[in-house]
């Protein structure tokens, strides 16, 4: 008798859907915000304000939405449109827009929500939102069922990989804003030969995600679909990084100037999951949160237990990211809470990981 109410129940969803078959995009995420709340380990708890990054609020004209002229002196390559603009170096992207960053906040905001993410951290005093963790929908299977029944029985179908981004807004010296999104993705993977038990862990940041959010935020911004793609498809800038050593400790060496390797070792610290409560651009320090690996987070990673639970007893520890400048090449170390060189394994370890993700 179960049975048949379950080939009833089949047919009868087939007969609502008229047989259309869903043809899913690239990109289609649902938010998982609705479902159980996923608990924050303490190097990722609510960050403290400052006033110095203050981005006022208010409603957005739609005047603000339009494609502006470029103010006298704005780079004219073939990776600039109107005011917007894309900067490439390695697998790195991101957008200079010469708009305030009072004027972005709101479209930026606006055009998350658009596509599926609810914000789980939006702080407009320090530049920076975040989304929660989200599905991307697109990932799915499109098999017959899926096709016939998969709006009614959504709930039913979940992929094993969970994303989110985030989004840096930074004001430039000359009144503009750079504009860096972040990826940082986690996946479901088995913990026993019956499997019966599952484990969230960290998996590789996708470069080309983020560069596709770029491409739609430039969009949302003005620019055409087809000028985006081709502006996004620039090639890239080679830039050198490696890891070495200075007065016994450890550094990370940038064959670049102090400006674009300041861009780049912010958008490695996003990718990478530190949590960034402060930076002085002047003095060339990030102020960061770290928490060391356990034995038992080795094989999960960084942040292997985000999906599993809160480490309460491990602290997170502060430091600073200082990068200081000499013509075309620029030194990053790991200074601690007092502004005293580490050399610690920690710092090791922070070094190499800004080291892979500049690469």
């Amino acid at each position: 008798m179960k049975q048949s109410a379950k080939f009833a129940l089949l047919a009868l969803c087939a007969a609502l859907s008229a047989c259309t078959v869903f043809e899913g995009e690239k990109i289609d995420y649902k938010s998982a915000g609705r479902g159980v709340s996923l608990e924050v380990p303490p190097d990722l708890s609510q960050l403290s304000r400052d006033s110095r990054y203050t981005v006022p609020g208010g409603p957005v004209t739609a005047s603000s939405f339009l494609v502006g002229q470029a103010a006298p002196g704005m780079p004219t390559a073939a990776n600039t449109l109107g005011d917007v603009r894309i900067e490439r170096a390695g697998t790195q992207r991101w957008l200079v827009v010469n708009r305030s960053a009072d004027q972005l906040w709101g479209p930026v905001r606006e055009f998350w929500q658009e596509n599926g993410f609810l914000l789980t951290l939006d702080q407009s005093n320090l530049g920076i939102m975040e989304t929660d963790w989200a599905e991307n929908r697109a990932k799915l299977p499109q098999d017959f069922i899926r096709s016939t029944i998969g709006k009614l029985l959504d709930s039913v179908y979940s992929t094993s990989e969970r994303d989110r981004f985030r989004t840096r807004l930074e004001r430039t010296p000359s009144g503009g804003t750079e504009v860096y999104v972040s990826h940082r993705g986690m996946t479901e993977v088995y913990t026993t030969s019956q499997k019966d038990q599952t484990v969230w862990q960290p998996r590789a940041t996708d470069p080309e995600l983020e560069a596709e959010f770029l491409r739609r935020l430039m969009v949302r911004l003005g620019v055409p679909q087809e000028q985006s793609k081709a502006l996004v498809a620039t090639s890239a800038v080679k830039a050198t990084s490696r890891v070495s050593n200075l007065n016994n400790t450890p550094v990370v060496m940038i064959d670049e100037g102090f400006d674009r390797a300041w861009r780049r070792v912010g958008l490695a610290l996003d990718r990478t999951g530190f949590t960034v409560e402060d930076r002085d651009r002047n003095q060339g320090t990030y102020f960061v949160r770290y928490v060391e690996p356990t034995a038992d987070r080795k094989e999960k990673g960084f942040f292997g237990k985000l999906f599993s639970g809160t480490e309460k007893d491990v602290a997170p520890l502060k430091y600073r990211i200082n990068l200081k400048s000499q013509g075309e090449s620029t030194t990053v170390s790991v200074l601690n809470a007092t502004g005293t060189p580490e050399a610690s394994a920690n710092a090791q370890r922070i070094v190499q990981v800004i080291a892979d993700d500049l690469r």
